[in-house]
């Protein structure tokens, strides 16, 4: 696989810098929420080898959390006259400027789980539908009561989707309460292990079921971390994407349960869609077009790793 080029800095993204190389092949512009985190990073992969098989190159910007910095890169794309552009996360809604400056310039978005609206051409990897077998699966066995630690993460808009689904499940079982933290991008290691502490003071073994909920994996690994601190293996622990670390946890007993989201195909189904979406002009129609989940536990692991060995690479 061909190197992926990154540009993290916005100033980076710019005419004067795109050189002929940048007319050479069409260019697939990629904002991403968090460059480096595991799971953004398998969806590029995925997305990035699809472009090579396009003969498209690739440029993919780290906005670091921050929409302001996304609509920035977005614009910057549209100057540039990308061949099209990913948003990853971000919600459509926190993008209009720049989802305006590529509709003027006729270049489709799509999204990795920031939702179908507005102009967007396509999306994937919506936050709900991943939620609801891990939050099932915690109610079951809390047996209807106990407390949640819910770590959050409002600016994405998969983040906000897990959150509601979470909420409408943990509805139905008022024997259940939940406090709420959100963490931050980036800091969300050290948010999920400084949240998971104040809540263990106030929520002392033997007392009542208790669970660590993360709206994706790494704030629940970072909990884990202030767990194993204390000594505490009397809270279950529960993520959702399936990344490498949170896979290897699984394996050890630290964490009970996550949904493994196939994120490189996620990728690579989206860039070939994109394909379409550019040959179908202005008949194409937008949609949704998922990936399954898998939902993985203690007792499932290893036959999950022996059919997904890419899983824990």
């Amino acid at each position: 696989m061909k190197k992926i080029a990154y540009i993290i800095a916005l100033g980076a993204l710019s005419l004067a810098t795109s050189g002929a190389a940048a007319q050479d092949k069409p260019l697939l512009g990629i904002v991403s929420i968090s460059a480096t985190e595991a799971n953004n990073v398998r969806y590029i992969q995925g997305a990035t080898k699809a472009a090579d098989e396009l003969g498209w190159q690739t440029n993919v910007v780290d906005a670091a959390g921050s929409a302001d910095q996304a609509n920035s890169a977005i614009q910057n794309f549209a100057q540039l006259k990308a061949h099209a552009i990913i948003d990853m996360v971000f919600p459509y809604s926190s993008i209009g400027a720049g989802l305006a400056a590529a509709g003027d310039a006729g270049i489709p978005v799509v999204t990795w789980g920031g939702g179908l609206g507005s102009t967007v051409a396509a999306t994937n990897g919506s936050g709900g539908p991943m939620a609801i077998p891990v939050v099932d699966l915690m109610v079951k066995k809390m047996e209807g009561k106990g407390s949640i630690l819910a770590l959050t993460y409002r600016t994405g808009e998969v983040c906000r989707n897990r959150e509601v689904v979470m909420d409408e499940i943990v509805a139905k079982n008022p024997g259940i309460t939940v406090t709420k933290n959100e963490v931050r991008i980036p800091g969300y290691f050290e948010d999920g292990a400084q949240y998971a502490n104040a809540w263990l003071a106030s929520h002392p073994a033997g007392q009542e079921n208790l669970a660590i909920w993360g709206c994706w994996d790494d704030p629940a690994i970072g909990a884990i971390g202030s767990l194993r601190a204390q000594g505490r293996d009397d809270v279950l622990v529960y993520g959702i994407n399936g990344n490498a670390q949170a896979l290897e946890n699984i394996k050890n007993g630290f964490m009970t349960a996550t949904a493994w989201q196939d994120s490189f195909t996620e990728g690579y189904n989206m860039v070939k869609m994109l394909k379409d979406i550019k040959d179908a002009g202005s008949a194409w129609q937008a949609k949704a077009a998922e990936v399954p989940a898998v939902l993985v536990t203690k007792e499932t692991v290893d036959a999950f790793l022996k059919d997904h060995p890419e899983a824990i690479k």
